[in-house]
């Protein structure tokens, strides 16, 4: 067996940034994205001061999550340990971005799909180190076999005991380091200077996070540390994921009380089958139509289906989507020209359904352990908030639809009713996602 790995010095790295421009020209990486780059740390107070070099990219995790939430395995794992990716297969759903810890993967612009630092497998291939290893003129970057019982090196980690970064996540990183202090390599510690984003083309704050954001992450006990120079990350989800979890919520909620009220007894046909299914059609079209807009490589949605991997909740949210929206279709099928044996046979499959699509999400989001904001959430947390928002937003959509119907006038409060609980649920979470945006740069 073979677990292959980086020692990284930073006692002995100059900060020269030799590994990033020999990265950059191995593999042909764009201005703007990063498979290797060097964080400048510093520690003190005039004139007791200090700068620290940390080297940051893949930790090539044992634990890998970027694997793990990758849904058509463009991301695997070769045989010596390392983790690769397969240009062929990515559709650009930027979910690894969200699931590694250590913001290693970025969209190539030239490609569309995800990338990121893959040990120089083709150098390795042909018994070549690594191009930053060749490069480094202080020997700061070492390759390690952490399954070898010979190797100098990861005795000398065991040893010494030597850190990874972000353990709490819980991904078994193979990425040491030595001679660092600990603001190094915890960007909870320290703030971002005002010039910290040299050469970057940074459209945000002067200061990320505010200083006193900052103080408040930094123990008085300990001396000052700020990161001096690093590089932005874009954001990986944006406006469109937003949309399609309140679309796909409404679609979920329309028809979780379609489903109630047709267990109830309804016989309104328009109000309990065909306007309900029409509603959380159009909604789930929506969803679809949001979700391959947000991909990269949107002409390769069709790999979720052909190439797909269930183990990612990316995979099986799609396959729960599409399963939803036949059942209602069928439902709205049985609305216009079945008899009520048909409702008896769809409710429960549906219902199951649609309380899948609303929910889902949230196994998805414990997927990305790089958002801390998503994965230290308890799932049932996280699954109780999703099903509350679709039962009340979809309860304002269909509450809407049925008080237009003289015998259902009390759902005109429906809507009401449920706009204020959602805005009371989001006005409850302000603090915290206040706090998660504060936070620093990986």
């Amino acid at each position: 067996m073979t677990r292959l790995g980086f020692l990284l010095d930073s006692g002995a790295c100059i900060g020269c940034h030799a590994c990033t421009v020999a990265c950059k020209s191995e593999h042909d990486v764009p201005l703007g994205v990063n498979r290797t780059w060097v964080n400048y740390v510093e520690t003190g107070e005039f004139p007791q001061t200090q700068r620290h070099f940390t080297v940051m990219r893949c930790n090539h995790c044992d634990d890998a999550p970027c694997i793990s939430i990758c849904p058509t395995g463009a991301l695997f794992r070769a045989s010596n340990g390392v983790v690769d990716f397969d240009d062929s297969r990515c559709i650009g759903c930027k979910g690894c971005m969200n699931a590694c810890p250590y913001d290693a993967l970025y969209i190539s612009p030239a490609t569309g799909t995800a990338h990121k630092c893959n040990f120089c497998q083709h150098r390795l291939e042909v018994g070549l180190e690594p191009s930053c290893v060749a490069v480094c003129p202080t020997r700061a970057i070492t390759v390690v076999d952490h399954d070898d019982p010979d190797d100098a090196v990861a005795e000398r980690i065991q040893a010494e005991q030597l850190p990874v970064r972000a353990p709490e996540r819980r991904t078994l990183p193979k990425v040491h380091y030595a001679g660092t202090v600990p603001e190094a390599l915890d960007p909870l510690t320290r703030p971002v200077a005002d010039d910290g984003l040299i050469w970057a083309d940074w459209t945000g704050s002067a200061v990320w996070p505010p200083a006193s954001q900052a103080a408040q992450n930094v123990s008085q006990a300990e001396p000052a540390a700020r990161t001096a120079y690093t590089v932005p990350h874009d954001e990986p989800w944006g406006a469109k994921v937003a949309g399609y979890m309140v679309t796909k919520g409404v679609a979920a909620g329309v028809m979780l009380w379609a489903a109630a009220a047709a267990l109830l007894g309804w016989q309104d046909r328009a109000a309990v089958a065909t306007g309900p299914a029409l509603i959380a059609l159009v909604a789930l079209a929506v969803t679809g139509i949001l979700l391959i807009a947000d991909l990269k490589r949107p002409e390769r949605f069709w790999y979720l289906f052909a190439k797909g991997r269930l183990r990612s909740w990316i995979t099986a949210g799609a396959w729960v989507i599409m399963i939803d929206a036949a059942l209602v279709m069928l439902w709205g099928i049985a609305g216009l020209w079945g008899g009520s044996t048909w409702f008896v046979v769809l409710i429960g499959p549906t219902a199951v359904f649609s309380l899948l699509t609303a929910v889902y999400t949230a196994l998805l989001l414990r997927q990305c352990r790089g958002r801390v904001m998503w994965a230290d959430r308890p799932a049932l947390a996280l699954i109780g908030r999703l099903a509350g928002e679709a039962a009340l937003g979809g309860g304002a959509v269909w509450g809407a639809f049925v008080a237009l119907r003289a015998d259902a006038a009390v759902f005109a409060w429906t809507p009401v009713i449920a706009a204020g609980v959602l805005v009371w649920l989001y006005r409850h979470d302000r603090a915290y996602l206040r706090a998660a945006q504060a936070m620093p740069l990986s």
